[in-house]
C-alpha cells in the first residue's frame, strides 16, 4: 500500500499538470489566438453596415440639373434622450405626416427605440435636425429633373446595382460614385440587431459632381425640332447635332426612332453621307494640287456611263440637278454633281482618298465621353475597287460615319483646318463645389492648312446661297455655309432602292464659323432631297436658338452681311462686316449687382431652374416635382451670381 506522501504527491502532480494545462491554453487563446477570437466575438456581437455615398450630379452648361442623386431619409428616435417628448411629438407629426395616434402610442409604449421608415424628403425632415433623440438614416434615388431631355445622351443607372448602366452615367461612373462610409451595428447573443442607432466608423464622401457640355436650351429647340420634322416628313428617326468648332463642344445632340428603343443614334448608328461628303474629296484635290480653281469636267447632260476597268464595264452615274456644259470644282459642289465628283476623283488614287478620310476622323472613334461609340465603316484602299470605289466615297457611298463624326469633321473646316476632339464633359467639381477639371480644345491633327480650309468654306458658302442645293437653309439677315446630302440608305449590307437619307451640314456664321449643325433625317417620305428636308429644319432651329438668344450676335458694323458671295482679300480673308458668336450667352449690358428673386412657387424644377439662371442666379435643388419654396423667397433682392435654394415636392 503506498504511502501518503506518495498519494499526496501523485495528486498535486495531477493538481499541477492541469494548471499548467489551463495556463497554456490560456497563453494560446489570449496571446496566440486572441485576435481571432477576439474577431469572432465582434462578428457575433456587431455587424459592420455600408453607409451610401450621395452620387455626383450632372448638369448642363449652364448648371440646370439633369441627373441628381435626391436624398431620402428614415426616422429613428430614442424616446430616453428626448428632453421634451410632447413638443418632439408635435413636430414629427406636422413634419412627417404620421397619425397623431401612432405617434402618442408609440412615444408611451416604453420603447427603447422607435423608427419610421419613410422614405421622407430632406424639406419634411429638416425641422427635426436640431432635436436631441432624434435620429436620421440617409438614403438616395436617382432621379432626372428635366426627364426625357437628353435621355439617350445621359443614360441610367443599372437595376442590380448602384453603377452607371448606359450613356453617360456609364462612362462617367468612376468620377461620379462616391466613397461609401461604414457603421457599426451592435446584436444581442441570438444575432438580431438592437433598435438603436448605428456607430459610424467612416462617413461616406460624396462623388463628383460633372457639368456637361450640353446646353439644356439648345437641346429643346434640337429634340422638339427633329420631332417635328421626323412626324412632318412621317419619316423613320433621325439625328441633330450642335458643336462648337473652336472647343470641340457638343452642346445638343438629339436622336430619335419611331420604332425600337431610344438610343443615342447620334454616337451609335452610321450612315452613308452622301454629298455632304463631297468636301472632303475636294480637301484632298486642293492639298495635293490635283485642281486649279479654272480646271473642269464636262457635265455630260446630267447622265454619264462612267468606264469601271479595262474591258468596258461601265456604271451609271446620274445628277438630280442636272447641268449643261463645264463644272469646276467650286461648282460641282454648288449643284452637288456626281458625275463632277467622280471624274475630279480619277485625279487621286485610292490610297489619297483614304487617308484623307483617316486624318478627317473618319474610321475610328471620335474620343468623346460616350460608351459603345461607333468607329464607323471605312474598307482599307486594297479592297476597293479602284474605279469603282472611288468614284462611290467622292460621291459619299461605300463608306459610313456618325453624325458627330462628321460635324467634328466640319468643325475642322471651320477651325481654319484643325481636327478637335469632341467632348462632353466640360467641367469637373469635388463635392465641396471646387473646380478640379475644366475642358480645354484638345487637337488631334491638322487635316489641311488654312487656305484650303478657307477655300472649303467659300465652297460651302456658294452650296448654300441662291443657285445652290442648300439655299433653303438660309436666314434672313445672316449668311449661314453649308452642303446638303441626300443617299440611297445602306441596310444590312445591302442598299434599299426607295429609301433616302437626307441630311445637312452647316457652319454658322460664315465669316468666323464657330457652330457646326448637323441635321439628318431617315427615309422621309414625299420630298427626300436633304435641300427640301434637312436645310429648312436647320433654318428653323437656328432662327429658334437666336430668338431664345442662346446665341449672341455681334455686328462690327451696322451693315447686314449679304446671302450672295462676299468680296474677299488678297489673303483670302472675307472683308464684309464680322459675325461673332459667344457660347453660353453674355448680355452685352452687365446684370444689376442685386436683383429681386423671381417668383417661381408652383413652377417644375425645370421651369424654376430656367427662370432663376435666366435672372443671373446660381440654384441648390432640394427634393422634385414642383417648387414649394425659396430661399431667399420671391421678391426679395439678392445678390447676382449667388446661389438660391429651391425646395421641391
Amino acid at each position: 500500500m503506498a504511502r501518503p506522501t506518495t498519494r499526496i504527491s501523485v495528486v498535486q502532480f495531477g493538481f499541477g499538470l492541469a494548471v499548467l494545462s489551463i495556463l497554456a491554453r490560456a497563453a494560446q487563446l489570449q496571446l496566440i489566438q486572441g485576435d481571432r477570437w477576439a474577431q469572432q466575438a465582434a462578428r457575433q456581437r456587431t455587424e459592420r453596415a455600408v453607409l451610401p455615398a450621395k452620387r455626383g450630379g450632372l448638369y448642363d452648361r449652364t448648371g440646370v440639373p439633369l441627373a441628381l442623386s435626391q436624398e431620402f431619409y428614415h426616422v429613428g428616435v430614442a424616446p430616453n434622450e428626448l428632453t421634451n417628448p410632447r413638443s418632439a411629438g408635435r413636430e414629427m407629426i406636422r413634419s412627417l405626416g404620421i397619425d397623431a395616434a401612432i405617434v402618442w402610442r408609440d412615444l408611451r409604449a416604453g420603447k427603447r427605440w422607435i423608427y419610421y421608415h419613410g422614405p421622407y424628403t430632406a424639406t419634411q425632415v429638416q425641422r427635426l435636425r436640431q432635436l436631441d433623440g432624434i435620429h436620421l438614416s440617409r438614403d438616395f434615388q436617382r432621379f432626372y429633373p428635366s426627364r426625357s431631355l437628353a435621355r439617350p445622351i445621359i443614360g441610367g443607372l443599372s437595376p442590380d446595382g448602384p453603377g452607371g448602366a448606359a450613356g453617360l452615367e456609364l462612362s462617367l461612373d468612376s468620377i461620379l460614385t462616391g466613397q461609401p462610409g461604414e457603421a457599426v451595428l451592435l446584436k444581442d447573443r441570438a444575432g438580431r440587431r438592437y433598435d438603436w442607432p448605428a456607430w459610424v466608423i467612416r462617413e461616406p464622401v460624396a462623388g463628383n459632381d460633372v457639368v456637361l457640355t450640353i446646353d439644356a436650351e439648345l437641346q429643346e429647340i434640337a429634340e422638339r425640332g427633329l420631332e417635328q420634322a421626323i412626324s412632318d416628313m412621317r419619316a423613320e428617326g433621325g439625328d441633330v447635332v450642335f458643336l462648337d468648332s473652336r472647343n470641340g463642344e457638343l452642346l445638343a445632340l438629339a436622336s430619335r426612332q419611331t420604332a425600337g428603343s431610344a438610343r443615342a443614334s447620334a454616337f451609335t448608328d452610321p450612315f452613308e453621307p452622301g454629298s455632304t461628303a463631297k468636301l472632303f474629296t475636294a480637301a484632298a484635290l486642293l492639298t495635293l494640287g490635283r485642281v486649279r480653281k479654272e480646271d473642269a469636267v464636262f457635265a455630260e447632260g446630267g447622265t454619264w456611263r462612267m468606264p469601271t476597268n479595262s474591258s468596258g464595264r461601265t456604271r451609271v452615274i446620274t445628277d438630280a440637278h442636272r447641268t449643261t456644259g463645264n463644272l469646276t470644282l467650286a461648282r460641282t459642289i454648288q449643284v452637288s454633281s456626281n458625275i463632277g465628283m467622280a471624274k475630279f476623283s480619277s485625279r487621286l488614287s485610292p490610297e489619297e482618298q483614304y487617308e484623307m478620310l483617316r486624318d478627317f476622323g473618319f474610321g475610328t472613334p471620335t474620343g468623346a465621353e460616350f460608351p459603345s461609340e461607333s468607329r464607323g465603316r471605312l474598307e482599307r484602299p486594297d479592297k476597293w475597287e479602284p474605279m469603282y470605289t472611288r468614284a462611290s466615297v467622292a460621291m459619299g457611298y461605300e463608306f459610313g460615319v456618325t453624325p458627330v463624326q462628321l460635324a467634328a469633321a466640319y468643325g475642322a473646316i471651320a477651325n481654319g483646318g484643325i481636327l478637335l476632339t469632341p467632348t462632353l464633359v466640360r467641367e469637373i467639381h469635388n463635392p465641396a463645389g471646387v473646380p478640379i477639371y475644366r475642358h480645354h480644345a484638345e487637337p488631334v491633327r491638322r487635316v489641311v492648312s488654312a487656305q484650303v480650309a478657307a477655300q472649303l468654306r467659300e465652297f460651302l458658302r456658294d452650296a448654300a446661297s441662291e443657285g445652290g442645293t442648300g439655299e433653303e437653309a438660309q436666314l434672313v439677315n445672316y449668311t449661314v455655309l453649308g452642303k446638303t446630302g441626300t443617299a440611297v440608305r445602306f441596310e444590312n449590307g445591302r442598299y434599299v432602292n426607295g429609301e433616302y437619307t437626307a441630311s445637312f451640314a452647316a457652319l454658322f456664321p460664315a465669316d468666323e464659323p464657330q457652330l457646326v449643325v448637323i441635321v439628318k433625317i431617315d427615309n422621309p417620305h414625299g420630298k427626300y432631297y436633304g435641300g427640301l428636308t434637312a436645310a429648312p429644319v436647320t433654318r428653323t432651329m437656328l432662327q429658334q436658338a437666336l430668338a431664345s438668344r442662346r446665341l449672341a450676335i455681334e455686328h462690327t458694323s451696322t451693315e447686314q452681311s449679304p446671302v450672295a458671295l462676299a468680296p474677299t482679300s488678297r489673303s483670302g480673308e472675307p472683308t464684309s462686316s464680322r459675325v461673332i458668336v459667344s457660347w453660353p450667352y453674355h448680355a452685352p449690358d452687365a446684370l444689376p449687382a442685386t436683383r429681386a428673386i423671381p417668383e417661381v412657387d408652383g413652377q417644375p424644377v425645370r421651369e424654376a431652374t430656367l427662370a432663376l439662371h435666366r435672372s443671373g442666379f446660381r440654384v441648390s435643388l432640394k427634393g422634385l416635382g414642383r417648387v414649394s419654396r425659396t430661399l431667399p423667397s420671391p421678391g426679395e433682392p439678392a445678390r447676382t451670381g449667388s446661389t438660391v435654394l429651391v425646395w421641391a415636392e
